[in-house]
């Protein structure tokens, strides 16, 4: 039974061509301890929304509730970091995220960031596991191949092109305690370049966790404890 006083609302985000369902493992970790959870679908097949359409869907999925964190996996920070900045949160968690600067379009992120060269130098080290196009090597590695299987049978399009290509509109990151987890194992997000971006912009030094990108699906208790830990801070 939740203990009075305890109980926190977890807003976890997607991230790209993902739903929901991705977080349901950590859900029910945190479900356990007492917790609310909500887990939208950001509306990623309308073209024309944009990332404020994204955080529009998540605002309205919270509704009235309150004693909020809000986590963003991946692509999900743009939006995280929007829904944040629009509701009274105690915490806001960056997971394996993309960290928006003020005005920087996505589309942008991964030039403005050095993205790309630092995958060519991990593939180098790691004989091409990192930026690999099987999913199951890149993504999908630490996940048990059923769950696996189940995640990629929910894969939907890409965020909206209208998502991409518009600028993310806030002019600084909110002004809420806000942290980072990293998954040393991720063949998405080479750690050493996502302890850069983290140190870059958000000026701290993240958790860190034994994962690969997918980590809510291969490291579900681990994280949901992050969380955790983030909403008693």
């Amino acid at each position: 039974m939740p203990r009075l006083g305890l109980m926190s609302t977890f807003v976890l985000i997607h991230g790209a061509g993902d739903v929901g369902w991705y977080w349901h493992l950590v859900a029910a970790e945190l479900d356990a301890h007492g917790h609310d959870v909500v887990a939208p679908d950001l509306p990623a097949d309308d073209d024309s929304a944009q990332l404020t359409d994204y955080a529009d869907a998540v605002v309205t999925a919270v509704g009235d509730r309150t004693d909020l964190v809000v986590a963003g996996q991946s692509f999900g920070g743009f939006t995280a970091s929007l829904v944040a900045d629009r509701l009274a949160v105690r915490a806001l968690v960056f997971v394996a995220g993309m960290i928006p600067a003020p005005g920087e379009r996505p589309d942008d992120w991964w030039t403005n960031t050095g993205y790309r060269a630092a995958v060519q130098e991990q593939a180098a080290r790691d004989g091409g596991l990192t930026g690999n196009d099987d999913p199951y090597v890149s993504f999908y590695h630490d996940v048990p191949r059923a769950l696996a299987e189940e995640a990629m049978s929910k894969e939907r399009n890409h965020p909206s092109s209208t998502a991409m290509r518009v600028p993310w509109p806030l002019m600084a990151l909110p002004d809420v305690p806000t942290g980072f987890v990293l998954c040393t194992q991720d063949r998405f997000f080479p750690p050493d370049f996502m302890r850069r971006h983290v140190a870059e912009r958000l000026g701290s030094v993240p958790d860190e966790i034994a994962a690969g990108h997918c980590v809510a699906l291969s490291r579900p208790k681990e994280l949901a404890d992050i969380l955790r830990q983030h909403a008693r801070t």
